[in-house]
């Protein structure tokens, strides 16, 4: 009653296939040219959601946000929203100091949202379209 070693290897092989395609459907993750932060001045109590474009910079307060990536996954599947950001600060002696570098997570905001004393900013979403005009592009 068990399979023959021809059709025990080709049993193997269909489920390493399955296996195979599963993992690959559920790497697929969409590459996004918005990032949809939201942000709180801590001193007013202003909440404002803010559509950046990727490697474009959107000011917020004292703060500079440039997200390089944004990452998220298809409806079908588990949502899996990330970006790579970078949070830099203008002081009161107007230098630029960076105070932030790494991913933000959409579904764990508390995670690797940026916290100064006075403003909080984290990613909210990854977005296809803004009502927000893209930037405009250099031309020679």
């Amino acid at each position: 009653m068990f399979p023959s070693r021809r059709q025990a290897a080709t049993l193997i092989a269909a489920g390493l296939a399955v296996l195979a395609g599963a993992a690959s459907a559920s790497a697929q993750r969409i590459t996004n040219p918005v990032a949809e932060f939201t942000g709180v001045d801590k001193i007013t109590g202003r909440i404002i959601t803010f559509d950046v474009y990727i490697n474009e910079t959107v000011q917020f307060g004292a703060l500079q946000v440039t997200p390089r990536v944004c990452y998220s996954r298809p409806d079908t599947e588990e949502p899996k929203t990330d970006s790579f950001v970078e949070v830099d600060e203008i002081t009161l002696d107007r230098k630029i100091r960076r105070i932030f570098t790494g991913y933000m997570f959409a579904e764990s905001p508390g995670l690797n949202a940026v916290e100064h004393p006075v403003y909080d900013v984290w990613l909210k979403s990854c977005k296809q379209t803004s009502d927000v005009p893209p930037p405009a592009t250099a031309t020679n």
